[in-house]
């Protein structure tokens, strides 16, 4: 493989295929002891995004939200 001029190398479709880097997924490039590691970067979802958002719609704010599973 070689870096283009602009900074963009080619991974080669049997290993594209294997690993499942199919177009538009995003990876991570991190520097290590030997040289770069390429990892597909994981869809996991952060904790705290699954929350965001709960509350719209129901006229509550935090704190009487907090309240009302707390039953009081």
């Amino acid at each position: 493989m070689r870096v283009s001029e602009r900074g963009q190398i080619t991974i080669p479709k049997t290993l594209r295929d294997r690993f499942g880097l199919h177009h538009n997924v995003e990876v991570e490039i991190s520097p290590t002891e030997s040289g770069l590691l390429i990892q597909k970067r994981t869809a996991a979802m952060h904790p705290v995004d699954q929350f965001a958002g709960i509350l719209d719609g129901t006229g509550l704010d935090v704190d009487e939200y907090i309240e009302e599973i707390r039953g009081r």
